[in-house]
């Protein structure tokens, strides 16, 4: 059941968030063994279900997620569990303050059940690490999620509940959901607090991942909004995502975009993702039209800011402990880790002249391609990191990070092979309101 369908069902009193929680850890008992989706389980969760059952027994629920189920990436720190990063390198003392976001969770009612696994720190996109071992995907186990928010978009798709906190510097939130066929959301950065920022602080997002349009809308309703905590925390008041969510899209300017600033690969069934959404939208009323923009080249820029922050990042883990990270993460550092001041700031003066020429043009949303090709298998071995970067996990994604635009991957059905396929809708910066409207429009005639 949908975290919606849930709601009104506590209100009809036809089922209590105890009764839900007990279907879906059953079910995380029947199916995790094989999917790895968890990195911890909380021990609360049952205390939670049961005040929250309470409250809708006395007629009295708070906030807009009571005795919903949720998961929580474990990037984020959630007070009384550990944060591992995905890390042997890592500390298992738990922590004893919840990140914002957390915070507001609890503070909405939302029951949140565990928190799931990682990339280690984030780093790459097949959902794996050497603390939490190989995340699957639940289409095809011999397959991976996607990553970073590997164990999210497991959860998600294998229904581990309905409601997933991921995080995205590069496609974090969004390859995993294509790969996994559910919803991911990127929030314009600033949007969803954050604390402590990561080592992608600058252009690194907190999002929803569900399986449909409307739950993400709901879950980005819970979380977004104002904290003195996170310095580039947007100073906004609440806002009801759901609100216009369903107002179609006639009218609206939607490019089609095809080029985000290199020659970006696509395959087959990306290319019919994307042909398939511009038919649709097209047939609702949309002018749809292909998108043209001068950009630099997004593979270049990030790659220099993805390589430098993983390089600092090793660079603060004692030498003693660095032979316990992915390999992968050593050679990147290693890589990386000349990268003078110069060139970072060239970087950074790149990817702000990526967000002025997107500024810069007259759409209301975009479509483009989310990843280039389907699932990978779970254990392939990524001989080159920066060459898979922009070939194969992220270049039709982090382009939106650079220019901290909204975007989100919308499932698309399956191919031949019944694994997921998706397109990716993006808008101008702070209008996550269009992406949900034009995903909405989307999800509603696929």
């Amino acid at each position: 059941m949908d975290a919606e369908d849930l709601l009104a069902a506590y209100a009809a009193r036809a089922l209590t968030p105890l009764q839900v929680l007990q279907a879906v850890t059953e079910r995380i008992a029947r199916r995790n063994p094989e999917i790895n989706a968890f990195a911890v389980m909380n021990p609360l969760a049952l205390r939670a279900a049961q005040d929250s059952t309470a409250r809708w027994a006395a007629g009295a629920p708070t906030g807009l997620l009571d005795g919903v189920p949720v998961t929580v990436k474990d990037l984020i720190d959630v007070a009384g569990l550990p944060t591992r990063r995905g890390s042997k390198t890592t500390s298992a003392v738990p922590v004893p303050e919840d990140a914002p976001l957390v915070s507001v969770l609890r503070a909405a009612g939302a029951v949140i059940i565990g928190k799931t696994t990682t990339t280690e720190f984030g780093w790459k996109s097949p959902g794996d690490s050497p603390l939490n071992g190989i995340t699957r995907n639940p289409w095809n186990i011999a397959h991976t999620p996607g990553g970073s928010s590997a164990g999210a978009a497991a959860a998600a798709a294998a229904f581990f509940g309905p409601l997933h906190i991921g995080t995205d510097a590069g496609g974090s939130i969004r390859i995993p959901a294509a790969w996994s066929g559910v919803v991911g959301l990127k929030p314009s950065f600033g949007r969803v607090p954050q604390w402590p920022l990561g080592a992608f602080g600058h252009v690194a997002v907190a999002g929803p991942m569900a399986r449909t349009v409307r739950d993400t809308a709901l879950l980005l309703s819970a979380i977004a909004g104002f904290n003195p905590r996170d310095p580039y925390s947007l100073p906004d008041k609440s806002h009801d995502f759901l609100a216009g969510i369903e107002d179609g899209v006639a009218g609206l300017r939607i490019g089609v975009l095809g080029h985000p600033g290199f020659a970006a690969p696509v395959g087959a069934d990306s290319r019919m993702a994307r042909a398939n959404a511009r038919a649709v939208l097209a047939a609702q009323g949309a002018i749809m039209f292909d998108l043209a923009v001068a950009l630099p080249d997004s593979s270049d820029v990030f790659s220099k800011i993805w390589g430098a922050a993983l390089a600092r990042l090793v660079g603060t883990i004692a030498p003693a402990s660095r032979a316990m990270l992915d390999e992968g993460l050593q050679d990147m550092a290693a890589r990386f880790a000349d990268v003078s001041a110069n060139d970072m700031l060239a970087a950074e003066a790149s990817r702000v002249q990526a967000a002025h020429a997107m500024a810069m043009l007259d759409y209301d949303a975009l479509i483009c391609p989310c990843v280039p090709e389907t699932a990978p298998l779970a254990a392939s071995k990524v001989s080159d990191p920066v060459l898979s970067l922009w070939r194969d996990w992220a270049p039709w994604t982090f382009l939106f990070n650079l220019t901290r635009q909204p975007a989100l991957s919308l499932p698309m059905g399956v191919n031949e092979a019944g694994l997921p396929v998706a397109v990716q809708i993006a808008a101008p910066l702070y209008r996550d309101d269009m992406v949900l409207r034009v995903a909405r429009a989307l999800e509603r005639h696929i």
